[in-house]
Formats: structure tokens, sequence, C-alpha cells
């Protein structure tokens, strides 16, 4: 089974316990916790779909984008909760629980909420699969549910994965809060 499917079958399972109370069953697990972020542009158009689902210590995320202009795009989870177009300057600085610099190739770095560039095709389509060690879904310092949420943002370029604090990606394009799933 793909991981999309295992995706949107944990995230069926976890919408259809959360609607319904069980009685105790021993052994019975629940799933594991799941997110979703719409992703929006400068007009309000949704543009794309993150699932995100814990899996152990990591959190695997699978971002699905239509409609942006062709190229690479830095994608950042960042460290505020809100996307207020249009430049979604509200979604603050990158989710950075640990004082890092920004970067995978910066010695000082990287900041918890850097991800892979995704590459948008010639007709606006972008996908995006990857495993994030250094957030959780879960309680504790590097929850996504902290105090003020964060959020997904894509970037108008590339990452450089270098230079702090953004990577020199340019400008906030789209973004969508990362919201439990229900």
């Amino acid at each position: 089974m793909s991981l999309w499917r295992r995706c949107a079958a944990a995230i069926s399972l976890a919408a259809a316990v959360a609607g319904c109370r069980l009685p105790y069953v021993p052994g019975f697990t629940l799933p594991p916790p799941a997110a979703v972020a719409h992703l929006t542009d400068a007009n309000g158009r949704v543009v794309g779909h993150a699932v995100l689902l814990q899996d152990g210590g990591s959190v695997r995320i699978v971002i699905d984008i239509n409609g942006l202009k062709p190229g690479l795009k830095a994608v950042h989870i960042h460290g505020v909760g809100r996307c207020e177009p249009p430049s979604f300057e509200s979604a603050g600085a990158h989710f950075n629980p640990g004082g890092a610099e920004h970067g995978s190739a910066n010695p000082r770095g990287p900041h918890a909420g850097d991800l892979p560039s995704v590459v948008i095709d010639s007709v606006g389509r972008g996908h995006l699969e990857v495993t994030a060690t250094r957030v959780t879904l879960e309680k504790g310092k590097a929850s996504l549910f902290d105090s003020d949420g964060s959020a997904i943002v894509v970037h108008e370029g590339p990452d450089d994965m270098r230079t702090d604090p953004e990577g020199n990606s340019g400008a906030r394009v789209a973004c969508g809060v990362i919201l439990r799933a229900e």
C-alpha cells in the first residue's frame, strides 16, 4: 500500500474513532496522531494539501501542490499557526525550538522546521514526501501543536540549505495552518 493510501487510511480511521466514544477494549490502541494543512496562495485560492502522521519519534509529511509557478520551491514548517495573506509573515520564523541556525548544510543547523524543497512541474504540480525527525505531533518541546501552533509555508524559490534564517528562498507564496485531523 502506498504511503499516501496508508496516511489517508490512518486519517479516516482517526476521524471515525474521534467521532464516537469507545468502551475500554484491552489491547486496542488508537491510531497515531495525525494532522492536515490546506495551503492557500496570496489570493486565498487553495493550491495544496499536506498530511502529517506521527510515525514513532518522527512525523511523515506528504504534500501535494497544484497551481504554483514551475520551479524548485523551499518548504518549511513555520512557528506560528497563522496564514494571513498576502505575505504570510503572520506564520513567523521557521519552527526552531532548539535555537539552531537554518539549513542542513549549516554546521550550526538545521531548524526543526527545515524541509527539502519541492519541484513544481510545468503545469504547476508538485509532490513531496519527507520524514521530519525534529518535530512531533505529540506533546513536548518539539510539538507542532504548541501554544501558538505552526504552519507549512512554500517559498517562491529554492532553499540553499545554508543561509540563516530562511535559506535565501524568497517570498512566501503559499501557507497552511497545521490542524489536528478530526
